[in-house]
Order: C-alpha cells, then sequence, then structure tokens
C-alpha cells in the first residue's frame, strides 16, 4: 500500500516513438528534486488528505512506471501459491504470514519515489510464473525436533532452521501460473480494485487499493482508505476459508535528509474465522536515539470471531498463543512454537519464516505490446515514460498534463448526460466489505490470461472507440 510514494531502478532510456529525437534535457540530481519535492509538500501542511488533492509532480520527479503496474503484492509468487499447502490450520496461518512478508520486497529494497497517478478506467493485467519451491511448514515436526534431547551432550548443536522461500526462478521448470487484472474503478476517492486468480491451487485473492496520506512537515504518513479493509485470500481447495490481512500504516520519512525510506510503525491483523486463528503484528520503527529498527514481533492465537475484541498482543491470553513471531521485517522474521517469550528459545529453536536478503522482485508475464488497449497502464503512459526516460521532462510533463485534461474533460461530459460512471471489469468502484466482484469481462480477461490469451476480442464491441472504455 506504499506504492504511491515507492518506485524502482530507472530503465535505459528510450527514444520517442514518433521518431523525434528533441534535444535531452538536464536531469536533475537526487538533491535538486528532493528539494523541489518538499517545496511542493509543504503547500500541503494541514491538508486532511494529499492522496485526495492529487496533486500533480513535474516529470522529472516521477518514477516512469504507472502506479497499477506497481502496485500489486506478488513481489515473491512462490510464498503466494504455497498458501493452503499445509494440513493444520496454525500451519496454514504461517503460509499466509510468509506471503504478508514478502509482498512488500519492493518496499523493503527499493528507493522510494513517486510512479503516475492512475486515469479512471486504466487498467492493468500480467501473469507470473514460478515454480511450488517454497518449504512446507509443519509447526508439529519442529515440536517434535525440540522435544528430543538435545545433541550438544555429543558436542554439536541443531542447526536453526527455515522455511524462508528461495528467490524466484525466472525459468521455472515447473510453472504455476498466476493471473492479476485491476483497474482504477474511482477518481475521487482514487480507489482500484484488484483480482490476483491461480486456478491450479486453488487459491484467489483480491481487494481495494486506496491510501490517505497527510504531509506532517518531516514525513508523509500513508494510511488505508475508507474502501481498502485489506487483502482478502480465499483458500478454495479448504472450503473456502478466507484469510483477511489489513494494512498498517506507513511513514515515508527522511525528507530533510535527502534519504528517503519507508518505516512501519503500528498495527496489522490476518483473521481467519474459518479456523477461528487471528494473527497479530505490532510493528516499531523507532529505536534507540531515534535509530530506525524496521522490528516486527507477533503471535498467532485462538480468537472468537463473534467476539473479535483482542487488538493488542497485551491482551492476548499466554494459554490461546499458539505461535510467536519477530525480528526485523526488511532483513529475517523468525516464528517460535508455543507461548514462551520469542527470545527465550535459543536459535537453534527459531525457525526462520522470511529472510529477505537473498530475494529479489520477480518479473511479470505482460501482454504483447500489440495486444494492449488504449487505456492499458503500459500504452497509455507509453509515450509519457519514452520522454522521461530520454530525459526530455518538458516533452513528458505536457503529454502527462494532456492525459490529466482528457479526464477532467471525460468527466464534464458524464456530469453534463448525467451519467455515473461503471468499472469494466469489476462490478462496482467501491463496496463497504471491500472485497470487489468480477463482471463477466473481468472474469473472461483472467481466463484467457490463465491459457496465455492476451486477445481482448469481444471484450469491447468492434465498432467501439476502445478509448471510450476509460470514461
Amino acid at each position: 500500500m506504499f506504492s504511491a510514494f515507492t518506485g524502482r531502478s530507472p530503465a535505459p532510456a528510450a527514444a520517442p516513438a514518433d521518431g523525434s529525437a528533441p534535444a535531452a534535457e538536464e536531469h536533475p540530481s537526487d538533491g535538486n528534486k528532493l528539494s523541489t519535492f518538499l517545496s511542493i509538500l509543504r503547500k500541503f501542511i494541514g491538508v486532511a488528505d494529499l492522496a485526495s488533492v492529487r496533486f500533480s509532480l513535474p516529470s522529472q520527479l516521477l518514477e516512469p512506471t504507472p502506479n497499477l503496474e506497481y502496485w500489486n503484492y506478488l513481489d515473491a509468487p512462490n510464498a503466494f501459491v504455497a498458501i493452503g499447502t499445509a494440513d493444520e490450520p496454525v500451519d496454514r496461518m504461517l503460509e499466509v504470514l510468509r506471503f504478508w512478508f514478502t509482498k512488500d520486497l519492493k518496499y523493503a529494497k527499493g528507493k522510494p519515489c513517486k510512479p503516475y497517478n492512475s486515469c479512471l478506467g486504466e487498467f492493468f493485467r500480467c501473469n507470473w510464473e514460478t515454480d511450488d519451491d517454497a518449504p512446507r511448514i509443519n509447526t508439529k515436526a519442529v515440536e517434535d525436533t525440540i522435544s528430543r534431547p538435545s545433541s550438544v551432550k555429543s558436542g554439536s548443536s541443531r542447526a536453526a532452521s527455515t522455511v524462508s522461500v528461495p528467490a524466484t526462478n525466472p525459468k521455472p521448470s515447473k510453472p504455476v501460473r498466476i493471473s492479476y487484472l485491476t483497474e482504477q474503478t474511482s477518481h475521487h476517492p482514487p480507489v482500484s480494485a484488484f483480482y490476483i486468480d491461480c486456478p491450479e491451487k486453488g487459491l484467489h485473492a483480491k481487494g481495494f487499493d486506496q491510501i490517505t496520506a497527510k504531509f506532517t512537515g518531516t514525513s508523509i504518513k500513508v494510511m488505508p482508505g475508507e474502501h481498502n479493509l485489506g487483502i482478502f485470500i480465499t483458500l478454495e481447495k479448504r472450503n473456502h476459508e478466507t484469510y483477511q490481512l489489513t494494512h498498517p500504516p506507513a511513514h515515508l520519512g527522511g525528507i530533510l535528509r535527502g534519504a528517503l525510506s519507508v518505516t512501519v510503525g503500528d498495527m496489522a491483523y490476518i483473521t481467519c474465522p474459518e479456523t477461528k486463528l487471528k494473527a497479530i503484528l505490532r510493528y516499531y520503527d523507532d529505536g534507540w536515539l531515534g535509530r530506525t529498527t524496521n522490528k516486527v514481533e507477533g503471535v498467532i492465537f485462538k480468537y472468537d470471531p463473534e467476539n473479535d475484541d483482542k487488538m493488542q498482543i497485551k491482551d492476548v491470553p499466554q494459554e490461546d498463543i499458539l505461535v510467536r513471531l519477530g525480528g526485523p521485517w526488511k532483513e529475517k522474521v523468525v516464528f517460535t512454537v508455543g507461548p514462551k517469550p520469542l527470545e527465550s528459545h535459543p536459535p537453534d529453536q527459531q525457525t526462520t519464516i522470511i529472510d529477505i536478503a537473498p530475494l529479489s522482485v520477480a518479473p511479470k508475464v505482460l501482454p504483447p505490446t500489440e495486444q494492449q488497449l488504449p487505456n492499458e497502464s503500459l500504452t497509455l503512459w507509453g509515450k509519457v515514460t519514452e520522454a522521461i526516460l530520454a530525459k526530455q521532462f518538458s516533452r513528458a510533463t505536457t503529454l502527462k498534463q494532456e492525459l490529466e485534461e482528457a479526464q477532467r474533460e471525460k468527466a464534464r461530459e458524464r456530469e453534463q448526460k448525467g451519467e455515473s460512471w461503471q468499472p469494466v471489469f469489476f462490478v462496482t468502484a467501491t463496496d463497504k466489505a471491500g472485497k470487489p466482484a468480477l463482471t463477466e469481462k473481468g472474469r473472461e480477461v483472467l481466463k484467457r490470461a490463465q491459457a496465455g490469451d492476451w486477445s481482448m476480442d469481444g471484450i469491447f464491441e468492434k465498432d467501439a472507440k476502445v478509448a471510450d472504455a476509460a470514461k
């Protein structure tokens, strides 16, 4: 949920699509970019929600990446496809948590910046291909290993175990396919709906992405908006048990120092009413003398879905705690079985659930350019991206302003006609339960993507202008 202010390494420069070659402009230094960014932000001190203002930044401050392309949770798809593998409910909750700690891999390792604001009706689709190579989680085996007589007496010690996922293989030997579809369903407030589908594993996930943001003068606090109730993961082969993963508030700090970084310092919750298990995660952003720790601690415990009143770790009765977790979420997180404090367990009794160090963001499988529609993210923003990569910032800003004005004009046309916006791939723009439903067209797009078919024939009327889908 931090992606409104995060980015990736710049790609190689590209020439404009029209064949022209305007002279490249001087690329601003990181210091100048931050200074300009800060001067703009100062105008918004006290504004309740920066995200609703949708202020437009100069192109030289933007990451040449569409927001919908970048804002997803499948940085480590092998962690996602492993959810639901275990037979024991507590092990499945740990599989969900392992995925949780990989979903923000790009933010743990990336450099914060600002991608494009999404246009109403803009959409993005892709696949991921991954090996099903995540280690199996079995807390019963962990307990049995710990309960055996220690081998220390014979002069050797037990090795600490790990169930962390390996780095995603870009060329999987037995690929499992995940398909993804997201659409900007609302402009005021800015909301996008997403759906992740993995039929082979009987898995799907969905939700609305929306943030609110406030500039405090030294940092930007980013929080989930009212329509963002988290990620909902459903295990179809486990009687459709569903996990709700709520996003914690985050901070984009280091603005005054010129070293931007994302920290988290609040609560996150994962609940599964069907198994009556809940996880509470408490994030800490500041340590001794203000040094960032990026630490997280958590528990998995039995809860009553009809009386969900445990919101702090200290509120959970010891006898209800099944697992404890802890560690720096940008580096390595471990867990122990049982209610005893994590630090009371020796290292060889702590199991690594995720080790971020060897991981990198998995590549996407994208539709061929010739099969993308005009309102598809990579095509819609293509010329802006080309101009930025060619360091033609004035041209990029002009192109960006033309897109923004076209969106405003479409809004005026709808208002004059008394029409309301209707998404194409999702039933409603928002939903009180936070769970978007696919339209028939949305289901068909994902079905084709699963088959490796990127054609959009029949999705839109042939005699209609595809660009009208973004109205």
